[in-house]
């Protein structure tokens, strides 16, 4: 009887999904969620506030927008299942609708440690349509890929302000390895592995969450560390080092999407 009741609400409620945006999702909650929500806030600032000063640096009452996208979709708690993103549409938009219009801090998806600073939410009953929530629900499952499509992690490069002393204390602080890439500025395969690998959503969360990564045009800049002894002329070519500048291991030439983060996942571990 429930799969019943499942289904035909799924079949009452895919017309409005076949109509729901991001966009759209993204203008509602701009409107209505915005002035309380706040903009995006780093992952590594809020680990800062909540988990090192006990939420003195930020004092937050409620959580920020990618806070809520990943406590919805990415979470240990989150809802639906994302090899159904129908279905998860479906599930995403009950919750939000049962939790904003009967808010209940038992009944959230957000990480209890934190959920402790928040204010208890007031009802939102009746602000919003059937529609609004489904496009709320399109908007924070695209968030964090539209996201990093907009703001993409941009490689470091040697230059007047930044060079191998700022990329050391970088390494140190962030307690990351160090991926050097010897390039040129003419190199078709260099171009063709950035577009198609290196600034995919994906791998660039691969390699911020582990990696410092600097792009040295070879061209106008010496290779840092000695690594010319290592180093075939190829271009591109990756150095994976440790973050006191150690050489692990040099690849020459252009690498396909699951090799690379082959690459990545070998060099990551036991970091660091």
């Amino acid at each position: 009887m429930k799969n019943r009741a499942i289904l035909i609400f799924a079949i009452l409620i895919l017309p409005i999904i076949s109509n729901a945006s991001f966009s759209e999702g993204e203008a509602i909650f701009g409107s209505k969620c915005m002035p309380c929500h706040g903009k995006h806030l780093e992952p590594k600032v809020i680990k800062k506030n909540f988990f090192e000063s006990n939420n003195t640096l930020l004092n937050m009452k409620v959580p920020s927008v990618n806070m809520l996208s990943y406590a919805l979709i990415d979470s240990p708690t989150h809802i639906g299942d994302s090899s159904d993103a129908e279905m998860q549409v479906i599930e995403i938009e009950e919750f939000l609708k049962d939790y904003l219009e009967k808010p209940d801090k038992t009944n959230s998806v957000c990480d209890p440690r934190i959920m402790r600073f928040y204010d208890t939410k007031k009802s939102m009953k009746g602000q919003l349509s059937d529609s609004d929530y489904v496009n709320l629900a399109e908007f924070f499952m695209g968030y964090k890929k539209n996201r990093m499509k907009k703001h993409p992690r941009k490689a470091k490069v040697l230059s007047d302000t930044y060079g191998i002393k700022e990329l050391l204390a970088d390494a140190k602080k962030e307690n990351k390895k160090i991926i050097i890439e010897a390039s040129t500025k003419d190199c078709y395969f260099c171009k063709k592995m950035k577009r198609e690998v290196l600034d995919a959503p994906q791998m660039q969360k691969k390699i911020g969450d582990d990696f410092i990564f600097l792009e040295i045009d070879i061209d106008k800049n010496k290779l840092p560390f000695d690594l010319k002894k290592s180093f075939k002329g190829v271009t591109p070519t990756f150095f994976f080092l440790t973050k006191e500048g150690k050489l692990e291991m040099s690849y020459p030439g252009s690498w396909n999407t699951k090799d690379f983060h082959m690459l990545l996942d070998e060099h990551s571990k036991g970091r660091p």
